[in-house]
């Protein structure tokens, strides 16, 4: 198994850890590993040949989210951008052992850094087709319940509108052509009205 391939399985047992599922084809899996998978699957449909860095930074962006909850920070914006940062912090600390233990050097541990921590997030390829992913995950599997949660629609489209504002063109006409519901479509038309 070469370090590419230990890494990988490293953060997918680690993701496997998360005690929340989400039903997959029938099948309830551990929410992280099916998030780690929609994004390395978008990783590569956006970016056929991507760097090293970037494919393991897909399988660890969220790696154990669980163990800093929402719940434990303020609420409102202050809070939220606080657990945020909190948690690339984490996150990019995790990564950072478990590339070391796969023999990853310094140049690969910092670049996964960079991208997981969204570091020069729009002049640093790597770290735009990252947030690409996310955004096209959240709009493919997550707007729908997003919705549902948030029934006052000037909120649901001034998320949108910050999402779009994330976005790479690139990004934007993967997001374009994703299968909307309609409700889910009415909503990012009126963010980018």
């Amino acid at each position: 198994m070469d370090r590419f391939e230990r890494a990988k399985l490293a953060f997918d047992q680690l993701n496997a850890l998360d005690p929340v599922t989400e039903t997959v084809d029938g099948n309830p899996q551990p929410r992280l590993v099916v998030q780690a998978d929609r994004l390395s699957r978008w990783v590569e449909r956006l970016e056929p040949n991507a760097s090293e860095a970037l494919r393991l930074a897909a399988r660890c962006q969220h790696v154990e989210r669980w163990k800093i909850p929402r719940d434990d920070f303020p609420p409102g914006r202050v809070g939220y951008l606080q657990w945020r940062t909190k948690l690339a912090r984490f996150h990019a600390d995790r990564a950072e052992g478990v590339l070391r233990g796969a023999g990853y050097e310094d140049d690969v541990v910092h670049a996964v850094r960079r991208i997981v921590t969204k570091q020069n997030l729009h002049s640093n390829p790597d770290s735009q087709t990252m947030e690409d992913a996310l955004c096209l995950v959240f709009l493919e599997f997550e707007l729908d319940a997003f919705i549902a949660k948030y029934p006052d629609q000037d909120k649901a489209v001034e998320i949108l509108e910050k999402t779009w504002k994330k976005m790479s063109p690139r990004g934007r006409d993967a997001a374009l052509a994703l299968p909307l519901a309609p409700a889910a479509r009415r909503l990012v038309e009126a963010a980018l009205a």
